[in-house]
């Protein structure tokens, strides 16, 4: 047979990948009723961890990364999923781990390398050391007035 076979999981996916968070996760739940075998169940809540992320509910996208890591420990998006669960739910050691497997699995995901950096951001925020001092005086205007640019 050509083309998928559960329509549901193959909407709900186009949904998701076209930010519509809403119509992925109704299509999807859809989908996983009548889901037949493991690789459907598997991308069923995978689909499910990245849609309640995407709308915002980490804690109902929890559950469905760990159904998904539990059985399919090789599966790099859903560790950079569930890192981003975590960085949400504000566990930033776990987080940390996800981005850490996911990686070892996959060196050189530029989705993982972005997740890190999110993670960074949060954890160790860069300060600025570098003041500057823009005040003027009166007479530092009148000079730059007179004074001709020069090229050096």
């Amino acid at each position: 047979m050509l083309g998928p076979r559960n329509l549901d999981l193959y909407d709900g996916a186009n949904a998701l990948k076209a930010g519509n968070g809403d119509d992925g996760v109704r299509l999807t739940l859809r989908g996983l009723k009548t889901a037949q075998g493991a690789r459907e169940e598997r991308t069923g809540h995978a689909n499910l961890c990245a849609g309640y992320l995407l709308t915002d509910k980490p804690e109902k996208a929890l559950p469905h990364c760990n159904w998904v890591l539990e059985r399919y420990e090789t599966n790099w998006q859903t560790y950079n999923n569930r890192a981003l669960v975590y960085m949400r739910l504000e566990r930033f050691d776990e987080a940390e781990e996800d981005i850490r497997k996911g990686q070892e699995i996959r060196p050189n995901s530029r989705n993982l390398k972005a997740v890190k950096g999110m993670y960074l951001d949060e954890t160790q925020p860069v300060t600025t050391k570098i003041e500057v001092d823009e005040r003027r005086t009166a007479s530092d205007v009148r000079d730059d007035e007179s004074s001709p640019d020069v090229a050096d």
